[in-house]
């Protein structure tokens, strides 16, 4: 047990997590959000898919994204999270194999032309690098949110956006931040 003050802890944690989110340079978030705008414009469907925390931040960013900025935008967002259907999830899980649970619902729902976002900390989740891979051989186009280890996503991903730490709650936290940026942009800026 570290004799850290608590304070201490804090103020040491926010200022790691205040470089994590510094460490991906604006314009390439810029970018990213230009392609989300994109195929928000041009009817396109977005997928969406994580694990663990990850997945919850797919989640919460497909709810902005599908609510807030299909608002704003006076037109909806088509945008779908690979991971909240649990019942398919488990089924391809249990009758193919966990790799599969996110390619095997980009073969049912995808198109080329669609965009396909994965978010991971270490960059090498075989299910998110399966289904980058099948996106990218299918004309999806790919965009991954991955850590500082980047791993197998930041090699095959169109775009790449870089937290530039290690730190499973730092670079979610941050990439949730990046994800609401790009909700925002729409809201406030426009789509």
């Amino acid at each position: 047990m570290s004799s850290m003050p608590l304070t201490a802890w804090i103020t040491s944690y926010v200022a790691g997590q205040s470089r994590a989110l510094e460490s991906v340079p604006a314009a390439e978030i810029a970018a990213v959000i230009d392609i989300v705008r994109r195929a928000g414009r041009d009817g396109r469907r977005i997928f969406v898919c994580g694990n663990g925390g990850s997945a919850a931040n797919a989640a919460h960013f497909v709810t902005d994204l599908g609510k807030n900025a299909s608002e704003a935008a006076g037109r909806p967002f088509r945008v779908l999270s690979l991971a909240d259907n649990v019942s398919w999830m488990t089924a391809i899980g249990n009758d193919y194999a966990y790799d599969d649970v996110f390619v095997r619902q980009l073969v049912n729902h995808s198109s080329p032309g669609d965009l396909l976002i994965v978010t991971s900390v270490s960059g090498s989740s075989p299910n998110l690098v399966k289904a980058a891979e099948f996106a990218r051989r299918e004309g999806l186009t790919t965009v991954a949110l991955v850590g500082g280890k980047r791993g197998r996503l930041a090699e095959i991903a169109d775009h790449i956006l870089v937290v530039g730490d290690t730190h499973y709650g730092r670079v979610e936290d941050a990439q949730m931040n990046i994800l609401h940026m790009i909700c925002y942009a729409v809201v406030e800026l426009g789509g």
